[in-house]
Formats: structure tokens, sequence, C-alpha cells
């Protein structure tokens, strides 16, 4: 079997026939060439309202999720383990209308994670990222907690080395 060679492009077409972004009306609109920004949208639909009328807070999440995990894997390349460990969303006002998000990943965080992480020790960076209605208010906030270690794990303690003790998976 052939290794897929990933591109914006293609993961961006792939993410959009995902099953449950299909089922939850989430599109992927835009994946930057560098991997550094993804933007996404959520129009209201009858298939993703709640039972008061407005956006479903788990098609809200979904939105986000795994994004982060995905840029920061094309980003950092294979000598790094990347995994959404957990997240935290905080509903701040009804989503009507069509939602946005933008996750994006800095060089400033790209390096570090770099230096946090050049010992062999794991390091958690949280990002935030708001979801936006059509008027710019922010309908939710997320901070998603990743779990990120260079996979030369020699340095590690017992029971943090690659294969033993792992986070769970989450996305």
């Amino acid at each position: 079997m052939l290794p897929i060679k990933w591109t914006p492009l293609r993961l961006k077409f792939i993410l959009n026939l995902y099953g449950p972004y299909l089922g939850a009306g989430v599109r992927v609109i835009y994946i930057s060439p560098d991997w550094r920004e993804l933007r996404v949208r959520m129009k209201l639909r009858w298939y993703n309202r709640n039972a008061v009328g407005t956006h479903f807070g788990g098609s809200l999440y979904a939105m986000v999720d795994p994004h982060l995990m995905l840029l920061l894997m094309q980003s950092l390349g294979r000598d790094y383990i990347v995994w959404d460990q957990a997240a935290h969303i905080e509903f701040r006002k009804p989503g009507k209308g069509t939602v946005t998000a933008r996750l994006a990943v800095s060089d400033a965080d790209l390096a570090q994670i770099r230096d946090r992480t050049a010992n062999g020790q794991p390091f958690r960076p949280e990002f935030q990222v708001s979801i936006t209605d059509a008027e710019g208010d922010v309908v939710a906030q997320v901070v998603k907690t990743l779990y990120v270690r260079r996979k030369d794990d020699r340095n590690l303690p017992a029971g943090e080395k690659a294969g033993e003790v792992e986070p769970d998976q989450g996305s």
C-alpha cells in the first residue's frame, strides 16, 4: 500500500467528506499551504439545531476537532507524536446562522513546542479557539490541550517511553 502524500487541498477534500462533518454541516473552507491555518464554518440547518433552534453544542465543538492536532502533525513532521488530550468548551451565546472558526499555529507556538520537547519530555500546549457568528460575536470559546513529544525517547523515564503510557487518542 502506498503512503498518502498529504497536501492541504487533499486533507480539506477528505475532511469535507467525513461522515460526522457531513452530518453536522461542518465545512473546512481553507487550509494554508504551510499547514499553519485552517478555517471552518457551519451553517444553521434543520439537522444541526438543538431543541431551542440554535446550533447544537456537539456540532460547535466538532467544528474545531481534531484540526489543531492535524496542523501540528504536519508542521512538526514525523519526528513528533501529537495527540488531542483534552478540551474545554464554554458556550457564550446562542449560535444562530453561520458560525466560523479560525485555527492557527504560529512560529512562536512551534518554537515553544520544539524547545519544550527537545529533552524528550512531553509538552502539553494549550490553544484557544473562538467560534464566532456573522457579526463577529463569540458564540463559544474552546481551549484545546494537545500532547506533543519527540519520538526519540532515549531520555524519557520508564513509563513514558514510546508504546508504554500514551494519553487517550481523543480524536
